[in-house]
């Protein structure tokens, strides 16, 4: 059995908890929360599967070196003790990536000028020769995480960070991160249980997301590369193994519905859970969430209205209410989860929540809150045994200290100002340059053809042009895979 090293998963900011029980599902070994981080061990065949199959990660790094440094010097002399001709092939290119908090290091950049530095004399002095640099597709990247005067040196397995699954083809402005949208998922325990509905979709992110759950997709399976393809002890055959695995995969029963205002984001949505061939799980359509209707089946309700942050609506506040209108008035039975930002927005929804969980998105720290509907009073409900809040849900809304005290609420909302003009109606969008070959087309199910080993792959994968979109299985059983697309050391992980 090959030996288990550390490994770190990073993510963002209250997603730790969902992440530390995504990898303990997935058999990893001494996983321990830190701050948007989650350290665990396994083997290589343990970090390709984090890398392919979490959906709460943005990042596995593979830590190479601790050391203390106190100064410059300090961490040049620590770098050049590794012996570097283990990582860097003659011939291949490296980059650094620094995250620093220190009193010492101040400037991120100077921390990556010594690291680089620092293995390019080594280099020098023992072959005459010195590694190329390349920021933009290196072959090796690098991360140097200080915090004051301790330093941790890692592989970065992943590369582009592990949100950008590969499936989105267009978004509107600001629009949900993937690895947000499924750890929003994640927390309320639903997996495809019941219907879900999300009546602001926007571009379609949790919907998604959702499909890829209640599926067991691996949101890997859209993804161009992986850092780790092109290290020298990379193994072929056990990463196609891993990735023409489908054996986990499961049908889904029910059904998810997106809505929007707006008949652009329904096109972009649309564009997106075609490019992730998910048309039969998902149905997108337009409609304003004021016409909402009681659905027929029970499901659950998982939304992300705009906050008057980056995207607002004239009436921000009249919106809030007209949520907790819809809510209260059709969807009785089922629970809906709501993601904002601003204190007065909840208030209007004008609904007690049975929970509250904080969450960044982005640099603000948000609430996702729970609203369990029932038709009827509350007292009628608890006499015929309802449930609104879970001793869990009790537990912890009882913590202290789990939000900051009386978040900003800008004045923005009381004035006639230019973001007005930054209605839900009128986003902006955005094409992402992914290769469709020549058919943008649905795969449903999938794809065709397994992921090989061809030359195309390494040309940016996208939809490759190889690919047919037709239906059926997902994967030709025969044949090896043609190309789908294109420890213990505790320390605070940077947000992407």
């Amino acid at each position: 059995m090959e030996q288990e090293f550390e490994l770190i998963a990073k993510t963002f900011m209250g997603l730790e908890t969902v992440l530390a029980k995504e990898l303990t599902q997935l058999g990893a070994n001494n996983v321990q929360i830190g701050r948007r981080m989650v350290s665990f061990t396994g083997d290589k065949e343990m970090m390709y599967r984090a890398n392919f199959q979490l959906h709460t990660a943005i990042r596995i790094l593979k830590p190479i070196a601790h050391f203390t440094a106190r100064s410059a010097d300090d961490m040049y002399e620590e770098v050049r003790k590794i012996d570097w001709s283990q990582y860097i092939e003659k011939g291949k290119t490296f980059s650094v990536d620094s995250v620093v908090y220190s009193d010492e290091f101040r400037n991120s950049r100077f921390v990556t000028y010594k690291v680089k530095d620092a293995i390019v004399d080594q280099f020098r002095e023992k072959t005459g020769e010195r590694p190329n640099i390349s920021v933009s597709n290196p072959d090796i990247r690098l991360n140097i995480h200080v915090a004051e005067y301790d330093a941790t040196l890692s592989l970065d397995s992943s590369g582009e960070s592990l949100h950008r699954r590969g499936y989105r083809q267009e978004s509107v402005e600001a629009p949900l991160n993937e690895v947000l949208a499924a750890g929003m998922i994640l927390m309320t325990g639903w997996n495809g249980e019941t219907d879900f509905i999300d009546p602001m979709c926007g571009s379609g992110t949790l919907l998604v997301e959702a499909a890829l759950i209640a599926r067991n997709i691996s949101p890997g399976v859209f993804r161009k590369e992986f850092a780790f393809e092109k290290w020298a002890d990379f193994d072929q055959e056990l990463f196609d193994s891993i990735y023409n695995d489908d054996s986990q995969e499961r049908e889904f029963a029910h059904h998810i519905y997106g809505y929007d205002i707006d008949m652009k984001a329904v096109n972009t949505a649309r564009l997106n859970v075609k490019a992730a061939g998910l048309t039969k799980e998902i149905t997108v359509e337009q409609q304003d969430f004021k016409n909402f209707k009681k659905p027929a089946e029970k499901a659950i309700m998982i939304t992300n209205p705009p906050y008057g942050e980056r995207i607002s609506t004239p009436n921000l506040l009249g919106t809030y209410k007209m949520i907790g209108e819809r809510l209260k008035h059709d969807f009785g039975g089922n629970d809906a989860w709501i993601l904002s930002y601003r204190e007065e927005c909840f208030d209007q929804i004008g609904l007690k929540p049975s929970i509250k969980i904080p969450v960044f998105n982005g640099s603000l720290e948000c609430e996702f809150r729970k609203y369990a509907m029932f038709d009827g009073k509350m007292k009628e409900f608890r006499a015929e045994g309802g449930i609104v809040k879970t001793d869990e849900e009790r537990r912890e809304m009882a913590q202290k200290h789990r939000f900051k005290k009386n978040r900003e609420f800008k004045k923005r909302l009381d004035e006639q100002e230019s973001n007005e003009e930054g209605d839900i109606r009128s986003f902006s969008f955005h094409r992402h340059d992914i290769d469709f070959g020549d058919k943008r087309g649905e795969s449903k199910g999938r794809f065709d053809n397994k992921r090989g080993r061809n030359d195309d792959r390494k040309e940016g994968r996208g939809f490759k042009g190889n690919r047919d979109f037709k239906g059926g299985k997902r994967f030709d059983k025969g044949g090896k895979r043609n190309d789908k697309f294109g420890g213990k050391r505790k320390f605070a992980a940077d947000d992407e």
